[in-house]
């Protein structure tokens, strides 16, 4: 029976691709053989024939193939030549039975319930390529120190770190991150903690679900703010409570209105998602004494903190608490790069020894080469390096977008007494906020509709968010240009 040759022109390279020519075509032949469309034995393209085919160097092909070899995908069939192996690291499964398909199930009674249960912050994948990306929480990488978080990354695999964080952590987190956090990230905010009262989380959110999961349950009273973020209401609503919305004014949340049950109330007062309103220190005090007296939490999200250049921020709300009452939600993505999805849950110890078990369930722990790589990047003050960076460039942005605003004619409604990296902005009333950014992508503009931050509000959303972390100072004046000028457009169609 004769061999199967396999044919060069299943090989394909992008060379605009930052993935290198060898890795490209290991890719191939590996996902080839993963999927069985390459059978073992199958001869592959000579070296000199396949680099002839891809106009690249032969010796790129020669090591593409030996490293295959290694793996043990394929193996050498003659000086030049090589094929797929006998008995590759794989099993290919065999194809599902035609016919039985997922539109035959009847997913609404197999699950519990939607957990779509707010309006979805769509963010493009791509939103680089637009000139001007008004989108908050992206990154701008020029301001990271990438060379600094390789060697981080380098260090954290050292035998003795690798030793360590190889290993199955079981409940526990990396004794380094959580020592910083003690140790320099907290006494920042005016806080004192001891390791047993960390939880290392997946990002902020990751914390704020363990805290709901906790704290509330069917019948629960729960309050958070108006406008808030759409992943905090979603999780109260999911956790099965009753919860109260309350309107913040320029001075963020008002305690004076909280209703007569409440069992946990949900604030970000140093700076409120999406306005950046602050909550003054008088304010705090009433909600401190209004949680001791009805017996009530207080989960405080501190996000964006760090990003302080107008002012110093405002001391947490956990650094005026006494009694334990307040469980405080920190995160790294705002200070490092929003893909990290490390945050932490400062607590008292048996609710973190409750909380740690909790999160077992779901992960056990963040994964131990990331923990170490960034307490590394912390310790070694190259963390410190680029806030000085990042405050230093967003305050030259803050100033042009702001007088770009204004000379637009916008109306600015809320703002950071510290800095931030967003401003809150309220169109006039017709403004349907979701058209207006659907169709400020024609104008290469992105920018983000509030009508997330409003789950129960009915008709069109007026409010809309511009972030300027990830665009380009040049580029701020022209793009709210181009906002005004859409948005004229779309009020005199209307």
């Amino acid at each position: 029976m004769a061999q199967a040759t396999v044919s060069e022109t299943i090989f394909f390279l992008d060379r605009a691709s930052r993935i290198g020519l060898q890795a490209q075509i290991r890719e191939t032949v590996v996902s080839a053989v993963l999927s069985g469309r390459l059978q073992p034995g199958a001869q592959l393209p000579s070296t000199r024939k396949l680099a002839e085919y891809l106009n690249i160097s032969r010796i790129t092909v020669t090591l593409a193939y030996q490293e295959l070899a290694s793996q043990g995908y394929v193996e050498t069939a003659s000086r030049s030549s090589y094929r797929v192996a006998g008995n590759p690291p794989t099993t290919v499964l065999e194809a599902a039975v035609s016919g039985v398909g997922a539109d035959e199930i009847d997913w609404s009674t197999k699950l519990r319930s939607s957990f779509i249960v707010a309006k979805q912050m769509r963010k493009p994948l791509d939103w680089r390529r637009y000139p001007y990306p008004f989108l908050y929480g992206q990154m701008d990488p020029s301001l990271f120190d990438l060379g600094a978080w390789r060697d981080c990354a380098r260090r954290a695999l050292a035998r003795e770190d690798f030793e360590l964080m190889a290993g199955d952590f079981a409940a526990a987190d990396d004794v380094q991150l959580v020592n910083y956090i003690c140790s320099r990230t907290l006494p920042s905010r005016g806080i004192r903690a001891t390791p047993d009262e960390i939880l290392v989380t997946v990002g902020a959110q990751n914390a704020l679900w363990i805290v709901t999961q906790l704290l509330l349950r069917q019948g629960a009273h729960a309050v958070c703010e108006n406008p808030c973020h759409p992943d905090m209401s979603a999780s109260l609503k999911l956790s099965g409570a009753d919860v109260t919305a309350i309107d913040v004014d320029k001075e963020g949340l008002p305690p004076e209105v909280l209703p007569a049950k409440v069992d946990a109330v949900f604030v970000t007062p140093s700076h409120h998602s999406p306005t950046g309103a602050t909550m003054p220190v008088e304010r705090r005090a009433a909600l401190l004494a209004a949680a001791a007296s009805r017996d009530f939490i207080i989960v405080e999200d501190d996000y964006e903190f760090e990003m302080s250049f107008l002012a110093p921020p405002s001391p947490a709300l956990k650094s005026f608490d006494r009694s334990g009452r307040v469980f405080y939600i920190g995160s790294f993505s705002k200070s490092l790069f929003p893909g990290l999805r490390l945050g932490y849950l400062v607590a008292p110890a048996p609710v973190i020894r409750e909380a740690r078990a909790l999160r077992a369930l779901m992960l056990r722990h963040p994964p131990g080469h990331l923990q170490r790589t960034a307490a590394y990047f912390l310790a070694l003050g190259h963390h410190d390096a680029v806030l000085h960076r990042m405050r230093g460039e967003y305050h030259k942005r803050h100033i042009v977008m702001a007088e770009a605003l204004k000379r637009e004619g916008f109306t600015i409604a809320g703002s950071s007494a510290f800095g931030g990296t967003s401003f809150w902005v309220e169109g006039p009333d017709g403004l349907d906020a979701d058209l207006l950014m659907n169709e400020l992508k024609q104008d290469g503009v992105l920018i983000e509709s509030g009508s997330p931050f409003f789950p129960d509000a009915d008709g069109p959303c007026r409010f809309f968010r511009m972030g300027y972390s990830s665009i380009p100072r040049d580029n701020i004046a022209e793009g709210v240009v181009r906002v005004r000028a859409r948005m004229n457009r779309l009020l005199a169609q209307a």
